[in-house]
């Protein structure tokens, strides 16, 4: 198996979010070469809002994917449940534990709802570089700006680079649409960048050209699934039909993903 850490040193990949065992266990089988975990799929799961998953939550979804599949899982750690450098390495430990091949941390606070002082992101982001190094684990740092409506790109490079010097091995900044930012992204942090792929955003070979590294989708393949689910149950409803089952997953694709000999 190629380990996490080949994966980022040359080409492009794509890294889907499965949101339980089963959706792991599928796109497994679809011959994907790694796995990242999903904050708000992983919170649907448990019929709850995104930043409402505890700590215990997570590692324990952690310990249960790791166990199911045979490649690489990287872990949306969000802030790493913790204020405290001991705290951040804490969490890293007990994922790492679980399982992890990575994990990533983010520096918007959600108790006080705003982003963190770049000296404090990346402080933070030293913390968990210390810890994952010890484990030989691949750490992601994300800066959160343009998921909160600050689309300042030089304050988003400029927390990058400090992230990166502060031991990050990869740098995400999800929320990014345009070429053009997310090629001067690529070329302006010497670090493996992971793009979020967007609804109606670029294809994955577009990215590619740019020199992304990394694709992933966040809760986007969850949603698709709980959308497919509201649309089943509203038919069920409103007519009465199923024609939904047509879309069903095929038998064989079943049999790849869940058989074990």
């Amino acid at each position: 198996m190629t380990s996490f850490h080949e994966l980022h040193q040359s080409g492009t990949f794509i890294i889907p979010n499965p949101w339980d065992t089963g959706s792991a266990r599928l796109l497994e089988s679809y011959d994907f070469p790694a796995l990242a975990t999903t904050s708000s799929g992983l919170a649907a799961s448990l019929g709850k809002l995104d930043q409402q998953v505890t700590r215990d939550e997570l590692v324990a979804h952690v310990a249960a994917l790791t166990a199911a599949v045979r490649i690489p899982v990287n872990v949306d750690a969000e802030r790493c449940f913790a204020d405290t450098a001991d705290g951040i390495a804490e969490t890293v430990d007990l994922l790492a534990a679980a399982g992890a091949a990575g994990i990533s941390i983010e520096d918007y606070d959600p108790a006080a709802g705003r982003i963190e002082p770049l000296e404090t992101g990346a402080e933070r982001v030293a913390a968990a570089a210390r810890a994952a190094a010890r484990h030989g684990i691949v750490l992601t740092a994300r800066a959160e700006n343009h998921l909160y409506g600050h689309d300042d790109l030089d304050d988003t490079i400029t927390r990058l680079r400090a992230y990166r010097e502060a031991g990050a091995d990869v740098v995400y900044a999800p929320g990014l649409r345009a070429a053009e930012d997310i090629a001067r992204v690529v070329q302006s942090v010497d670090a493996p960048v992971n793009v979020l792929a967007l609804a109606g955003g670029l294809s994955v070979p577009e990215l590619a050209e740019l020199g992304v590294r990394r694709v992933s989708l966040g809760g986007g393949l969850a949603w698709v699934a709980y959308g497919a689910l509201r649309d089943a149950a509203r038919e069920l409803l409103d007519t009465g039909t199923t024609t939904f089952k047509s879309r069903s997953l095929p038998e064989e694709d079943l049999e790849k993903a869940f058989r074990r000999d």
